[in-house]
């Protein structure tokens, strides 16, 4: 790849002049018209657009490159890397599967030196440019496997950090960690041997089960979500806290609500207690319900269970700053399409279903309904049968 081209002027400035533009129809309109590579300047553009939201402040960075669509989907985005940088520090940090850098160059911050490892040379050569841009001279780049690095490296690091791939060579999603890349499970002892602390960023649909399983010795699990949806699971290891209990952390972002934290253990000595619908209905942060929390959500917020796999929860009292969505109860409804065309003569209202009968989809389908407006219908199962709930 030459870089050379991707820094001249007219390059930057087409990019520039085209941001909000469809990619197709530059390369349409544009053929044969530039003395650069259309096709890859469409590229960047395509790009940024694709990752305006993930990551704002770098697609507004016309000095910066950035590559294939892949690259980027797999990469943390700019809120989740400065989360997972809080706290860490140190002379020295590694990333041993660099990728687009967003985490390195975040996890970075706290550090007075930063070793980038990334094996895919195009990937490299982009993400060395741009980390070299935003932070000239603070960073070593090895080209290569980044365990073999840490195998023949002398040096000691404050921080070992790695996001494992999780596609196989036929594309298809891996969730332990042992078919992942780099074989984190295989690899421990090496990392243990070469910092004091270590911190993996794994697939959301791994079962924390499993991690525990696959990596005895760790000591902590964060659930991270972005309004309500599972983006990341983080594990962490750190010398100093050997024996500690294990520890889960549930963290939505855009909340505002404190991270919902427990020890492993509780959670299989908590009872849940079980009463029909009252005023309100609750559902759990979707990060809790990850973490398998049902019997300590609602012991520890004095809320009673719908039943015992319906994870809704309800109460008579609302109480502030409950991690959930909290729903009150109009009236209980039969799912029967004149009645509901009586309530909801518009055809609209939010249907959501937990342990129903039938999905959303063919609810909405069977009632003649499409989401919309403020209303809700919510389906699920008590200890006296199936329930439809209008809240």
């Amino acid at each position: 790849m030459n870089l050379s081209e991707f820094n001249s002027a007219e390059f930057t400035q087409f990019v520039q002049n085209h941001l909000e533009e469809d990619p197709a129809g530059l390369l349409f309109k544009y053929q044969g018209k530039v003395a650069f590579d259309l096709k890859m300047a469409v590229q960047q553009i395509a790009a940024r657009q694709k990752a305006a939201k993930k990551l704002p402040t770098w697609s507004k960075n016309l000095h910066l490159l950035f590559p294939a669509s892949i690259s980027v989907e797999q990469s943390s985005s700019e809120q989740t890397a400065s989360f997972k940088s809080e706290g860490l520090s140190g002379k020295c940090f590694i990333d041993l599967t660099g990728g687009f850098g967003v985490d390195f160059y975040h996890l970075s911050q706290g550090f007075e030196k930063g070793v980038y490892c990334e094996q895919q040379p195009e990937l490299f050569q982009i993400s060395k440019h741009n980390l070299s841009l935003l932070n000239p001279g603070k960073f070593d780049f090895v080209e290569g496997n980044g365990l073999d690095f840490l195998q023949k490296t002398e040096l000691r690091f404050d921080l070992i950090y790695a996001d494992p791939a999780r596609r196989g060579t036929g594309n298809q999603k891996l969730y332990k960690l042992q078919d992942c890349e780099p074989n984190i499970v295989e690899a421990w002892p090496l990392l243990q041997s070469k910092s004091d602390s270590i911190l993996l960023k794994v697939s959301p649909m791994l079962d924390l089960t499993q991690a525990w399983t696959e990596l005895p010795d760790l000591q902590k699990i964060t659930v991270v979500s972005v309004r309500n949806e599972v983006k990341e699971l983080l594990l962490h290891w750190d010398k100093a806290k050997e024996g500690a209990p294990r520890m889960v952390s549930v963290i939505d972002l855009e909340s505002g609500l404190p991270p919902f934290e427990f020890e492993n253990r509780t959670e299989e000595v908590a009872q849940s207690q079980f009463a029909e619908a009252g005023k309100y209905l609750i559902e759990p942060l979707v990060g809790i319900l990850k973490a398998g929390a049902f019997n300590l959500f609602g012991e520890r917020f004095g809320l009673k269970k719908l039943e015992r796999n319906s994870h809704l929860y309800t109460s008579e009292n609302f109480t502030a700053g409950i991690p959930g969505r909290v729903f009150e109860v109009v009236r209980e409804i039969s799912p029967k399409k004149q009645e509901i065309k009586t309530f909801f003569p518009s055809g609209k209202v939010n249907v959501i279903c937990r342990n129903y009968v039938t999905g959303a989809e063919e609810l909405k389908k069977k009632l003649g309904v499409k989401d919309g407006g403020e209303d809700y219908l919510i389906g699920t199962q008590t200890a006296t049968g199936f329930k439809l709930y209008w809240c």
